[in-house]
């Protein structure tokens, strides 16, 4: 009776979500901010599932594993499949099984191996804009970030050069949704097949990165004993970390491209030295946060805001709805890179947080940096400008630009 209720309640007072409906993701904003003061305990009839939205709700489940378990997928249409999850999909995994594979592939996210990185990632930075001077303008993602962190993961992974594209663009075709449509389940063996030659070429010819250390790696697994990663088991983790790594990413710089033409003042405050440009990524981070909602499903009744949820609901959890959440953050609404700094979920947070996230706050950084020391002005061509829409992430797919 209570979930009756409060679906009734919801649906009385005119609210609705929907992370299918591309014109609501094209700007979530309102519908999120009259959730989160009318229904901060959200239910969709449709497609099933409840939804938090206010900083409180998100931030304790999603350090509360336990209640909110991820082990049966963590994206709406994958938990609704009821597939099963393959061993070693760290996104959809709970304990003991996460830790395991979680502390694997610490192993190759290593700080050393991280700092390494950024000279090689300027260097490409370098080489991407350069072609730009003079230009009067670009596509600030087909022409940057779509290209930059593909290029980082593939230099990490050892994927040639030549393939890289054509493997991003795959990728991205998988995770594209129709208006109102819910999307077919993504394709993991088509994404693990996309690998499948570079690994086994690897295995003949090891190189200093990631399949090589995947290939070598040995760890104690859930049974004890010792051993090295199987072939789909590699396979799997690398399809994990391209989509990962070209996805939350190219949605940062796209991201970092628009609000900095659209508030030129803060803009040139960076220019300036009034502010930074790591001040700038984490408003970007928290203002347009890339990877907008996470799903879970509970492992025993909740009760929430008056309402009793019932073990085996899917939950959606906001955080890009809690990183503008009036309870937290004043004036969240307004993009402020001088704002006190506050801790964001744009990586989410307790045992599930990004792994990438020190990589993802490299490129966009390194990038930015090197944007400014060419243009402190630009504006966008909103006329040619194409929001992407996939039930994962949220950013632009061409972002055009005309450069001063």
């Amino acid at each position: 009776m209570a979930e009756l209720g409060l679906a009734g309640a919801t649906a009385d007072r005119g609210i609705y979500y929907d992370p299918y409906d591309v014109e609501i993701d094209s700007d979530p904003y309102p519908v999120w901010r009259r959730m989160r003061d009318e229904a901060p305990l959200y239910r969709n009839d449709r497609h099933g599932f409840y939804a938090l939205s206010r900083w409180d709700d998100v931030d304790e489940a999603l350090v509360d594993h336990r209640t909110y378990i991820s082990g049966k997928g963590s994206v709406l249409e994958m938990i609704k499949s009821g597939s099963p999850i393959p061993p070693g999909m760290v996104l959809a995994e709970d304990p003991p099984l996460h830790d395991l594979h979680r502390a694997l592939l610490s192993r190759v996210f290593t700080p050393k191996r991280m700092a390494a990185l950024e000279p090689r990632v300027r260097e490409l930075t370098v080489r991407t804009l350069d072609q730009f001077v003079g230009a009067g303008g670009f596509d600030f993602v087909a022409d940057l970030g779509a290209l930059v962190p593909m290029r980082v993961i593939g230099m990490l992974l050892g994927i040639p050069e030549s393939d890289q594209e054509a493997l991003r663009d795959r990728s991205n075709a998988r995770h594209h949704i129709t208006q109102g449509e819910v999307p077919k389940l993504s394709d993991l063996g088509a994404s693990m097949a996309d690998f499948a030659e570079y690994v086994d070429w690897r295995v003949d010819h090891p190189s200093d990165d990631l399949m090589t250390t995947l290939l070598t790696v040995e760890f104690r697994d859930e049974t004890g004993t010792t051993r090295r990663l199987t072939r789909t088991e590699i396979l799997l983790y690398i399809a994990l970390l391209a989509g990962a790594g070209n996805e939350t990413t190219r949605r940062l710089i796209g991201w970092t491209g628009q609000l900095l033409a659209d508030h030129p003042d803060q803009r040139r405050a960076i220019v300036a030295g009034a502010s930074t440009v790591d001040q700038a990524i984490e408003e970007i981070l928290r203002y347009e946060s890339p990877s907008p909602v996470q799903a879970r499903v509970l492992s025993r009744d909740v009760d929430l805001h008056g309402q009793t949820v019932p073990e085996g609901s899917i939950m959606l959890l906001l955080n890009a709805s809690a990183n503008r959440d009036e309870r937290r953050f004043p004036d969240p609404d307004t993009f402020d890179i001088g704002r006190e700094a506050e801790r964001h979920l744009a990586f989410g947070r307790g045992i599930h947080f990004c792994m990438g996230s020190s990589l993802a706050r490299t490129e966009g950084r390194v990038v930015l940096e090197e944007v400014l020391r060419r243009w402190t002005d630009w504006d966008v061509d909103y006329d040619n400008a194409v929001l992407d829409h996939t039930s994962t992430t949220r950013g632009w797919m061409r972002l055009p630009i005309r450069t001063v």
